[in-house]
């Protein structure tokens, strides 16, 4: 299927081709945590650069629950403008403009200062990193009740400001992934136990999202295809997740995989499961598209023109990319008249898996940067320094982070 074809949503939209940019953490927020200038304009890169569809990083629904210090939130009405500005420039050449919204549960640095909440209270396991994450505290039913009233009001708002659709984060070891997943989801409630309780606030506030944001408005959910961890949730437990979601009226669901402490999403498997260098969970889409009523988007290490119209021929949608699209935003576009064009980050190959994973995330995040300031990628970038950079970054962003948490009330 050409990847240039249009894309009809089950809502009616049209999204005018079937490339994404799949979602990438910034940490580019201002001082109030609204869209900085930097980000715009890195948004403005990728509405230049010929996708049809464009899904934000994470957009925090709580300013006290957060997976980086330097993350948008976006709680209320108080920095409208600077949303507006940042939807209508990423809608500025035709794309769509998907805001993602999260939380992060128990995946928030201890660095931030904030008290951690998971479903269970069961820590992270990162081996000699893990004290940088708190031992979280279970939820109460009031914190869940909190957390789905939080994702409706981030949806409504979104809308508001001019987005097309808000993607609900339920993948990659963050809040609802840790629902989902039997290892990080041990309660004995109605939030737990049988699959059925595990998707259960998936479920409610995918639910209460469309009843808020009405029909014309997108309504998207990414979730794992597996979680790579022995025990964990499985493809199994995907396909009757959307097949619990097929009702609903979700205009697409994004398949990735894994978590910090298995992270799949970077070509990384804990568990020694052989990833394809491209299209890394394909395969599991394929499965799990067989019971799907809605489009499926697959992201994972696409960066070709012949892998795109690969997993579009195999039944699926939409080519969701990342890496790809921070080292050359204008990859699409350099598709119409050239196929052969492609680009890669330079390769990380340390053995320990989760310092890797950093050192990767690190790697795109300095690309990130640079196209913030209107300048080409460095795709060459050793992984020592973009990690050091990145830590020198997070750590000068964690302290006014946390001074503004000191004098700044919770909504």
């Amino acid at each position: 299927m050409n990847p240039f074809s249009e894309l009809a949503l089950p809502n009616g939209t049209i999204i005018q081709n079937r490339l994404a940019k799949a979602a990438m953490e910034e940490n580019m927020a201002d001082p109030n945590q609204a869209p900085s200038d930097g980000l715009i304009r890195l948004y403005q890169s990728w509405a230049e650069g010929g996708v049809g569809l464009i899904i934000t990083g994470n957009v925090m629904i709580d300013r006290r629950a957060m997976t980086g210090p330097g993350g948008v939130v976006l709680e209320s009405e108080k920095f409208a403008p600077r949303f507006k500005e940042w939807a209508s420039t990423a809608r500025s050449h035709g794309a769509q403009i998907w805001m993602q919204i999260n939380h992060p549960g128990r995946q928030m640095p201890a660095a931030l200062g904030q008290e951690t909440m998971a479903p269970s209270a069961i820590a992270m396991d990162l081996g000699n990193l893990s004290s940088q994450f708190s031992t979280p505290r279970e939820m109460s039913e009031n914190d869940i009740t909190d957390v789905k009233r939080r994702f409706v009001r981030t949806a409504q708002l979104a809308k508001e400001f001019g987005f097309n659709g808000v993607e609900v984060h339920a993948a990659h070891g963050y809040l609802i992934s840790q629902f989902l997943s039997p290892i990080t989801n041990k309660r004995t409630d109605h939030w737990g136990g049988s699959l059925e309780n595990r998707a259960r606030l998936l479920i409610d506030i995918v639910k209460e999202i469309r009843q808020a944001v009405g029909k014309e408005f997108a309504v998207a959910i990414k979730i794992n295809s597996a979680d790579f961890q022995r025990g964990g949730f499985s493809t199994d437990d995907a396909k009757e997740v959307v097949a619990m979601l097929n009702p609903l009226a979700v205009d697409l669901i994004e398949l990735s995989g894994g978590s910090y402490e298995a992270p799949a999403m970077n070509g990384l498997a804990r568990d020694g499961k052989t990833l394809a260098r491209e299209a890394y969970f394909l395969e599991f889409a394929k499965d799990i598209a067989t019971v799907a009523e809605m489009p499926i988007m697959v992201t994972g290490g696409i960066r070709r023109y012949p892998i795109a119209e690969e997993v579009l021929n195999s039944g699926i949608d939409m080519v969701g990319m990342g890496t790809a699209l921070a080292l050359n935003p204008k990859l699409p576009e350099a598709w119409r008249s050239d196929q052969t064009a492609t680009t890669m980050l330079r390769a990380v190959t340390w053995k320990n898996k989760v310092m890797a994973s950093a050192a990767h995330m690190a790697m795109v995040k300095h690309q990130l940067r640079r196209l913030s300031r209107g300048k080409s990628s460095n795709p060459n970038i050793p992984p020592v320094l973009a990690l050091v950079e990145q830590r020198l970054q997070t750590r000068i962003q964690n302290k006014k982070y946390r001074r503004r948490m000191n004098s700044s009330p919770v909504l």
